[in-house]
């Protein structure tokens, strides 16, 4: 499966519509960028039933703000509309086929348990 282009007016039913979506933000005059696409590219083809997509921070300058990108590449994961992971800095293959694989292995009622008791944590207390 190749990259998907993703921008303001895809972004939200791309990752609402599929379980797994990795998320790369670059933009094309950035270095680090450019060395991480074969490596995101060959694991977009080995990974079916994942979407693999591309944010030009160029070309989608509200999106990348929404999402704070201070620094590219910047690598998403979504996994049942829950971002699970958001780090700055290309990955190598070994790292980003350990992630994809991490995250496959989640147990996502564990992460929605672990995010209601967060949250809870955070509200006042009822008196």
């Amino acid at each position: 499966m190749a990259t998907t282009t993703l921008g303001k007016d895809n972004f939200e039913q791309v990752v609402s519509d599929n379980d797994i979506v990795l998320i790369d933000f670059w933009a094309s005059w950035c270095g680090p960028c450019r060395m991480f696409a074969p490596i995101y590219e060959e694991a977009s083809e080995r990974h079916d039933g994942i979407v693999f997509g591309k944010v030009d921070t160029e070309a989608e300058q509200e999106l990348a703000g929404a999402f704070n990108i201070m620094s590219i590449p910047t690598l998403m994961v979504f996994r049942d509309q829950i971002m699970l992971y958001a780090q700055p800095g290309a990955l190598p293959g070994a790292s980003l086929e350990k992630l994809i694989e991490t995250v496959k292995e989640l147990d996502m009622d564990d992460v929605r348990r672990q995010i209601s008791e967060t949250e809870q944590a955070k509200s006042p207390s009822a008196s």
